[in-house]
């Protein structure tokens, strides 16, 4: 398991944020962050559980999201961000954690 970003919800525009239209969210690239925020921007009608638009999330890299889908409340689904990408969220301990697996 590799720490990836910490999500932090804001209503203010930021520079360079992307829109994910699927989940009607704007995004920031945490690589642009000194410590790696990822922020992120809901649309009214994001799909999103509302537990995710008020709280922050942390992001781990890991091998496997099977291994973890099991043993904790899974709040989105695994779904494939882009081709190489596969994300889920999970409430671990009170926390969100986005869990993050490449293909």
């Amino acid at each position: 398991m590799e720490f990836m970003h910490i999500g932090v919800v804001t209503d203010k525009v930021q520079k360079d944020e992307i829109y994910a239209e699927d989940i009607k969210v704007y995004i920031t690239e945490p690589e642009a962050s000194e410590f790696k925020f990822e922020y992120l921007r809901f649309e009214e009608n994001s799909p999103l559980p509302e537990i995710m638009q008020k709280n922050p999330h942390v992001a781990f890299k890991v091998d496997k999201l099977e291994d973890y889908l099991e043993k904790n409340q899974v709040i989105v689904e695994p779904f494939m961000a882009d081709e190489n990408l596969k994300i889920a969220f999970i409430i671990k301990d009170g926390l969100i954690l986005e869990l993050m697996q490449y293909c």
